[in-house]
């Protein structure tokens, strides 16, 4: 099929405005009522759960089986521990994250009263007063407090701006949108795959009377602490895809350019089916690819699979160096993941006994057994010779 236009302008306006947007889990008010009145300003009919998920809807030509894809709007960030006698902040991470990638941070600490700035610092931060013993202090969140950025010397004066244990701390993302289309900020996972999703729904708006079933576009609030997509489904959805980031780190096969089709994750492999017919959407459509496994990871599908719903799922990711940390990008990558959301949402249904919850043997799936024909030519890949044994 053709690939359908992608606006990088307003892709990358997108991100740039979600990311000024503080959203660590437990605080995402603020960015579900931005989310909420970009989808109404498309046109999207959308509905929001008690604690702020948002469930968007494109109706297709038929009801089920639905598809559903993912993007978490809630961050990494952090909270209030103690109240120390120097009146500086004992914090705790949100979310998984390490406290190297906090030091020298600029933060927002947001309590009751109003907001406050401040800087995460180590707890020895003056060279001139401990010297070498700066570069020998413990890395972790024990070692590491807020110096906030207003008249608090003490305890008592902490108290008095109404500082309090518990209150949230959102960490500066600091963007920075480069000419060559390197993106470098905090907090890209997932404000880019959030950034994706509009991009995609734009794209689609046009042609939306061809979608062969309901997609529904799933923007959730508790991904970094586990929760995600564990209860935003409906049950007419089938097979539900996360939008997320992929590490390009040693010993990993994920890029910062094109797709990053995810295999598997620390809770095993993805939808076997679904994963494959995701890699041949993008050699059809000549989406640059490459396949990945993750073994520290998860995402909105895994939670959503332990919460009980029968799904086919798979993960597609944009290429992030420094993850959960000083993420770099590429717009490259996010642009091939809302090509291929589309191509993936106008396709014909490979299973449409996936309507219904239960069904016989009768219509089940295969996967090959056989043994597959050589090659001669030494340069296809063995997916392809996995897929060419599926359609046979």
């Amino acid at each position: 099929m053709t690939i359908l236009h992608i606006d990088l302008a307003y892709l990358a306006d997108t991100l740039e405005e979600f990311l000024k947007i503080p959203s660590p889990t437990s605080y995402t008010d603020n960015v579900v009522q931005r989310c909420g009145q970009e989808l109404d300003r498309l046109g999207i009919p959308f509905e929001v759960t008690r604690r702020g998920a948002i469930r968007a809807v494109l109706r297709g030509k038929a009801r089920r089986p639905a598809r559903a894809i993912a993007a978490h709007l809630d961050t990494l960030g952090a909270q209030v521990k103690a109240i120390k006698d120097n009146g500086r902040l004992a914090v705790v991470p949100i979310g998984y994250w390490s406290a190297r990638f906090a030091e020298g941070a600029r933060c927002t600490i947001f309590t009751e009263r109003g907001s406050y700035r401040g800087t995460i610092l180590p707890l020895m931060a003056s060279g001139h007063t401990f010297g070498d013993d700066v570069d020998g202090q413990p890395t972790g969140w024990a070692h590491v407090e807020v110096r906030v950025d207003a008249r608090c010397a003490d305890s008592e004066e902490a108290s008095k701006l109404g500082i309090e244990i518990g209150d949230v701390i959102a960490i500066d993302p600091q963007p920075e949108f480069l000419d060559n289309g390197f993106i470098c900020s905090r907090h890209l996972d997932d404000k880019a795959g959030v950034a994706v999703m509009f991009a995609a729904l734009k794209a689609l708006i046009p042609v939306r009377n061809q979608l062969p079933v309901d997609v529904y576009f799933l923007f959730t609030i508790e991904e970094e602490v586990g929760v995600g997509a564990s209860n935003i489904l409906t049950e007419d959805v089938a097979s539900l895809i996360a939008v997320d980031n992929g590490t390009t780190a040693p010993g990993q096969n994920s890029s910062e350019f094109g797709v990053t089709l995810a295999m598997a994750d620390q809770n095993g492999p993805f939808d076997y089916h679904l994963t494959r017919k995701l890699a041949r959407l993008c050699r059809d459509d000549d989406i640059f690819y490459q396949k990945d496994v993750f073994r520290h990871y998860r995402s909105d599908v895994a939670s959503a699979v332990e919460a009980g719903h029968d799904v086919r799922t798979a993960l597609i990711c944009f290429g992030v160096d420094a993850s959960h940390g000083w993420e770099r990008i590429h717009i490259h990558a996010l642009r091939s993941l809302a090509e291929l959301v589309t191509s993936y949402l106008l396709s014909p249904i490979a299973f449409w006994r996936d309507a219904e919850e239960v069904g016989t043997l009768d219509d089940f799936t295969h996967q090959p057994t056989q043994k597959a024909e050589q090659k001669l030519s030494s340069d296809v890949r063995m997916d392809e010779i996995e897929d060419e044994a599926v359609e046979k």
